[in-house]
C-alpha cells in the first residue's frame, strides 16, 4: 500500500492545553506521526493542490483566521500558544470582530486546539498529504495511507477543536465526489468525527457512518448520537452506531457490519476511513478495550466491501503503540 506523509506536519507543536483550569502536556504531538513512521517504511511526500480544496469545505474567513491567529496573537502582546476562553452558545452571528480573543472563540469549539506559530503549515499540510493519496487511489490504487496529523474529523466548516484545524477527510470526500466518485466517509475513531459529519448532514451525496463512544460520556458530547441521521436532502445519509466505554471487539464488529451494510447500500465506489487508533486498550485518553491484532480483523472486514480506500489518520494517543496499531490496519486492508 503506497504510504504518504509530508514532514512539514511536524511543524504544528502545541506545548501545553488547558484541563480543570492548569495545563497539561499537549496529547497530539509530532511524535505521534515518528512513531507511526517508524512502522511504516517508505513514504512518499504530498503535491501542493493549493487552497482550492479547502475553500471548498471550509469558509474563506476561517482559514484566513487560521493563517493569522498566531500573529495576531503575539502582536497583541500575548505568550506561547493562541487560546480561546469565551464562546457564543447562544445567538451566534457574524460579527466585525477586531480582537484575537474573540476570533478564537468565534472559530472553535473548546480549549484543547492551541494555534501555534506552525500550526497552519502542519494543517495545511496534512490536508495536501490527504490530497495526495487519494490521487493515487483514483488512479486507480486499490488503497493509500495519508499520514494526517494534525487530525481533521473534529473541524467543521468555520470551527477548529478536539486537536483538529483543517478536516482532511472531508477535504478529501469532497474532491473525491468533485471528481464524479459516490464517496462514504467510515470513521472508526474513539470520538465521533462531528466537524465531518455537521459538513454533509444536509448533504445525500455523501454517507458519513461513525463507530465512536456514547457521547453521553465521551467527548465531543453534543453530537454523534444514535438519533442524528441527517437533515434535509441528507436525511438518512448518516449513521451513529454509539458504543459504551469497555467496548472490545465482540462489541465493535457487530457494530462496523452494520455501518459497512449501510454503506454498500448507500452504492459508494469509494471509501474514506477516518482511523483512530485511540479505540485501542491501553490508550491514554480513550476507554475502548481493542488490542492490536483486533485491527487486522477491523481492516479485512472493511476489506470485504471491495471499495477503493484512502486511509486518513485521525487519533491514537499511546505514542509507543501508535505504529503497530496502525501496521495492524495497513496490513488487514491489504
Amino acid at each position: 500500500m503506497r504510504c504518504f506523509f509530508d514532514p512539514r506536519q511536524l511543524a504544528h507543536a502545541p506545548t501545553m492545553e488547558l484541563h480543570n483550569g492548569g495545563f497539561v502536556p499537549y496529547a497530539e504531538t509530532p511524535a505521534r506521526a515518528e512513531a507511526v513512521l517508524a512502522a511504516l517504511g517508505p513514504v512518499e511526500g504530498a503535491v501542493d493542490h493549493g487552497e482550492a480544496p479547502l475553500r471548498a469545505v471550509h469558509d474563506e474567513a476561517y482559514l484566513a483566521f487560521l493563517w493569522s491567529a498566531h500573529k495576531d496573537w503575539r502582536a497583541a502582546g500575548r505568550a506561547g500558544d493562541a487560546s480561546g476562553y469565551a464562546w457564543p452558545i447562544v445567538r451566534r452571528r457574524p460579527l466585525a470582530l477586531d480582537r484575537i480573543d474573540a476570533k478564537l472563540g468565534a472559530y472553535s469549539f473548546d480549549a484543547s486546539s492551541p494555534i501555534a506559530e506552525g500550526t497552519w503549515g502542519g494543517a495545511y499540510w496534512s490536508a495536501q498529504t490527504a490530497l495526495t493519496a487519494l490521487d493515487a487511489v483514483l488512479v486507480g490504487e486499490r488503497a493509500a495511507f495519508a499520514l494526517c496529523r494534525p487530525p481533521g474529523h473534529h473541524a467543521g466548516r468555520d470551527y477548529l477543536g478536539g486537536y483538529c484545524h483543517l478536516n482532511n477527510a472531508a477535504i478529501a470526500a469532497e474532491a473525491a465526489t468533485t471528481a464524479g466518485r459516490r464517496v462514504a466517509i467510515l470513521d472508526v475513531d474513539y470520538h465521533h468525527g462531528n466537524g465531518t459529519q455537521d459538513l454533509f448532514y444536509e448533504r445525500g451525496d455523501v454517507f458519513f457512518a461513525s463507530i465512536h463512544a456514547d457521547p453521553r460520556t465521551d467527548y465531543p458530547y453534543f453530537w454523534g448520537h444514535a438519533d442524528e441521521r441527517g437533515e434535509g436532502a441528507g436525511e438518512g445519509a448518516t449513521l451513529n452506531l454509539p458504543l459504551p466505554r469497555g467496548a472490545g471487539l465482540a462489541e465493535y464488529l457487530p457494530a462496523l457490519e452494520r455501518a459497512l451494510a449501510a454503506i454498500a447500500g448507500f452504492g459508494a465506489d469509494l471509501l474514506v476511513i477516518s482511523y483512530g487508533a485511540d479505540t485501542w486498550a491501553g490508550d491514554p485518553i480513550s476507554f475502548f478495550k481493542l488490542e492490536t491484532p483486533d485491527y487486522a480483523v477491523m481492516a479485512a472486514r472493511i476489506a470485504s466491501l471491495g471499495l477503493p480506500g484512502l486511509v486518513v489518520m485521525e487519533g491514537g494517543y499511546a505514542v509507543d503503540a501508535l505504529g503497530p496499531n496502525v501496521a495492524a490496519f495497513l496490513e488487514g486492508l491489504a
